[in-house]
């Protein structure tokens, strides 16, 4: 009976690249020249943190974030933004939470959205973090991940371990 995994996970070599990359440009770029501006990966806690010492830096500083991670081919879907706090001089401080794996709520989005395309023989269940797709047709399994792609769910989905 063919079958695919679906999972939301993020490379974190190309997030370390892409935070190496956009501290580099921070260091050299004219208009970050004498600000205390920082990127930096807290690779512990799956964090990336922003320090400006102006909103309007912050906000530039996001915005290079943003460009290092999109070249990288790191889904936007796979980061979210805290509230910007207040840190020492005056300076501001935000941390960029990166989310990897399916969470309950997103899962029950998945099987929702499986089920609603009424396909015949299909089935799926969550499997801590991924959620198993079995069905009795290949081509309603492609169809199944094409529908998926085509729904905004809100998280960066892959489809692994297609297996007839």
């Amino acid at each position: 009976m063919p079958s695919f995994d679906i999972s939301s996970e993020v490379d974190m070599q190309e997030v370390r690249n892409a935070v190496d990359q956009a501290a580099r440009e921070v260091a050299t770029r004219f208009d970050f020249k004498g600000t205390d501006a920082s990127v930096e990966l807290k690779e512990k806690e799956n964090q990336i943190e922003l320090n400006a010492p102006t909103e309007d830096r912050l906000r530039a500083l996001v915005q290079v974030l943003e460009e290092k991670l999109v070249r990288r081919e790191v889904s936007l879907k796979s980061i979210s933004y805290k509230k910007a706090e207040e840190a020492s001089r005056g300076a501001l401080r935000q941390t960029v939470e990166l989310k990897a794996g399916i969470d309950q709520e997103n899962a029950k989005k998945i099987n929702k959205a499986i089920k609603d395309l009424s396909l015949k023989g299909i089935t799926s269940q969550v499997q801590g973090e991924q959620i198993r797709v079995n069905g009795k047709k290949r081509d309603d399994l492609q169809g199944v991940i094409t529908a998926l792609k085509a729904d905004d769910l809100g998280i960066p989905l892959q489809f692994d371990n297609f297996r007839d």
